[in-house]
C-alpha cells in the first residue's frame, strides 16, 4: 500500500518551524523464475528479481517554496527480494564498469539519490541519477531494459563476447552529477543536460577518469515521441581503456491498437586500437484486454578493426497480465544467435562462441 507520510519527526528534529515536506514511501517487488541455456554449453534455473520492473524501495518528497518554486528529494535503492539483500555497492567516482555483486549490507540508494530545485525555468538536480543517453534505450524498449528480453543495444557492448566496447558503469547511471531539465511547458519539446565528476586528484594520468557529460532532447505530441541522446565519459588511453562515447536516437508511435518502437545506438571506445559498436531495435506493445503483448528484435555488432566483427541478434516475445493496478504476472521468451566470434548469453548461462542462447522469465510484480 502506498503511504503518504508527514515528516514531522525528522524535520522537527532539524528545527523546522514552517511548511513541511510530504514524504512518500514507494517501491516495487518483482520476483522472477528465470531460465537460461546456451547450445553446446550449460543451463541455469534461478529465482531472481526484476524480470518485468526493477525491484526497489524509495522515499521522495516535495516542499512548496512559493513563487512557483519547489524543493524535492528522491532516495531510491535496489532490492534483492529473492535473497533478502538490500542493494548493491555504488561505483566510486564513475570508474567501475559494473556494480559489485549485492553485498547484503544495509540499504543503499544506488538507483537514485538526488535533491532538486525547480521552477518555471526548469529543474536543477544534484546527485546520482540516470544518464541522458540511457533514457532512449529504456523508454523505447518494449521490455524496459528488464529481464530476458532486454535490448541488445544496452547489453551488447557490456558483453565480453562482444569485445567489451565502452565502460558501462556510467551508461545507465552517473554519480556526482549536476543535471538540468527543461520546463514541461515548451509545446512538446523536452530535454536535459548532465555533467558528472570523476572526483580524482589532479596531476595523474587518470585524473579525468569518470568525468563526463550527457544530453538529451526530444519532442512528444499526441501519439508521436522521438528523442536524441548523447554521452561521453573520459578514461586514460591504454590498450584496454579509453574515452567512451555513445549516442542514440529512439522513437515511438502509438496507433491505439499497438505502439511501435524503434531505436539506433552507436558506441565508441577510444583505446589504443579503437572499438566501434552499433545496434538497433524494432519492437511493439499490443494491449489485449487486461494484458499486453510485448515483442522486439534487436541486434548489436562490434567493429574491432581487424578480422570478423562479432555480432548477435535477439528475438524476444512476452506477455503481461494485470491482475490489478498494482499487481501483474508475466512471461517472457528470448532467443539469441551469436555470429562471427560473439559469445553472448541469456539469464546467466555461460556464453559460447557462435552459439545460440535461449531464456525464459516467469514472474509476479507488485508495486506500492
Amino acid at each position: 500500500m502506498k503511504k503518504s507520510l508527514i515528516a514531522l519527526a525528522v524535520l522537527a528534529a532539524a528545527g523546522a518551524a514552517s511548511a513541511q515536506s510530504s514524504v512518500t514511501l514507494f517501491g516495487i517487488v518483482d520476483a522472477t523464475l528465470a531460465y537460461g541455456k546456451t547450445s553446446g554449453g550449460n543451463h541455469v534455473t534461478k529465482l531472481t528479481n526484476s524480470g518485468y520492473n526493477s525491484s526497489r524501495i524509495g522515499f521522495r518528497g516535495t516542499e512548496d517554496l512559493g513563487g512557483g518554486m519547489s524543493a524535492s528529494f528522491w532516495l531510491e535503492g535496489s532490492l534483492g527480494n529473492d535473497d533478502g539483500t538490500a542493494g548493491q555497492r555504488i561505483p566510486t567516482g564513475n570508474q567501475t564498469a559494473v556494480h559489485a555483486a549485492a553485498d547484503g549490507a544495509g540499504l543503499v540508494f544506488n538507483r537514485r539519490s538526488t535533491v532538486s530545485l525547480a521552477g518555471g525555468w526548469g529543474e536543477v538536480r544534484l546527485g546520482r541519477d540516470y544518464t541522458p543517453a540511457f533514457w532512449n534505450l529504456t523508454v523505447f524498449d518494449p521490455f524496459g531494459t528488464n529481464g530476458a528480453g532486454t535490448t541488445l543495444t544496452l547489453i551488447g557492448a557490456s558483453s565480453a563476447g562482444m569485445a567489451n566496447v565502452g565502460t558501462r558503469g556510467v551508461l545507465v547511471r552517473a554519480s556526482n552529477s549536476i543535471g538540468y531539465f527543461l520546463p514541461g511547458n515548451l509545446g512538446g519539446f523536452y530535454g536535459q543536460a548532465m555533467y558528472y565528476l570523476g572526483e580524482n586528484l589532479s596531476g595523474t594520468a587518470t585524473s579525468d577518469d569518470g568525468k563526463g557529460i550527457g544530453a538529451r532532447v526530444g519532442y512528444a505530441n499526441g501519439p508521436f515521441n522521438v528523442a536524441l541522446g548523447f554521452g561521453r565519459t573520459k578514461y586514460a588511453t591504454s590498450a584496454t581503456t579509453g574515452d567512451f562515447k555513445t549516442w542514440n536516437i529512439g522513437g515511438q508511435w502509438d496507433f491505439g491498437m499497438a505502439k511501435l518502437m524503434a531505436q539506433y545506438t552507436r558506441d565508441k571506445k577510444e583505446q589504443t586500437v579503437a572499438l566501434d559498436g552499433r545496434g538497433w531495435l524494432i519492437g511493439t506493445l499490443v494491449p489485449v484486454g487486461a494484458g499486453e503483448i510485448r515483442a522486439s528484435y534487436s541486434t548489436y555488432k562490434v567493429d574491432a578493426g581487424a578480422g570478423a566483427d562479432p555480432r548477435a541478434n535477439q528475438l524476444a516475445l512476452g506477455y503481461v497480465h494485470n491482475l490489478s493496478k498494482r499487481t501483474a504476472v508475466y512471461a517472457t521468451f528470448a532467443r539469441l544467435k551469436n555470429k562471427d566470434g560473439a559469445a553472448m548469453s541469456i539469464n546467466g548461462a555461460t556464453g559460447v562462441v557462435n552459439a545460440s542462447a535461449t531464456g525464459y522469465d516467469f514472474g509476479v510484480r507488485h508495486s506500492f
